[in-house]
């Protein structure tokens, strides 16, 4: 262990005593729920151990957190969305076909896997992307969807692809 780490321990300590009950007070005041916010704030100094930023360099604490605590609650309300759409999605399902709970949670997790990798695309890109593998469309009905030109839907999908790439790179 380095002369850094027990610093870096303490750091984080501080940052952690001083405001992990003003940032879950903030999120259970976003959200409404104390369960969700106790786990996100705990996901935000999750975020701060893991990242790049040296916490000891960290001028504004509070703003630092709350921009990490905003995109954590962008992720969790995007989450929900996915699931609840997923769930309207299985509600027109004959009650024969419908997965079973294993299933379910497999093909939500596949969801938010899918969605986290093309986080960042524009939507036009996403929508190509998603219609091209998932429904098997071809340029031409695609470019039909989003009522462009066949050789725009290829600048699209180029561009899904080294998104994912790039991504698969890192």
């Amino acid at each position: 262990m380095t002369d850094a780490a027990p610093a870096t321990q303490q750091n984080l300590h501080t940052l952690y005593r001083d405001h992990h009950s003003w940032l879950q007070n903030w999120l259970r005041r976003q959200l409404g729920n104390t369960w969700d916010a106790a786990d996100l704030s705990q996901d935000a100094f999750i975020k701060v151990l893991t990242s790049s930023q040296n916490v000891a360099d960290i001028r504004e604490p509070r703003a630092y957190l709350l921009t990490v605590g905003k995109r954590l609650l962008n992720t969790f309300y995007a989450r929900r969305s996915l699931e609840q759409a997923y769930l309207d999605a299985l509600q027109q399902l004959p009650q024969a076909l419908a997965p079973s709970p294993e299933q379910r949670w497999a093909l939500l997790e596949t969801l938010q896997a899918l969605d986290e990798l093309l986080d960042g695309l524009p939507l036009a890109v996403r929508r190509a992307f998603l219609w091209s593998q998932l429904e098997g469309l071809g340029y031409r009905d695609i470019a039909a969807r989003l009522q462009v030109s066949e050789r725009t839907v290829k600048r699209y999908m180029a561009q899904a692809y080294e998104h994912c790439l790039l991504l698969e790179l890192t």
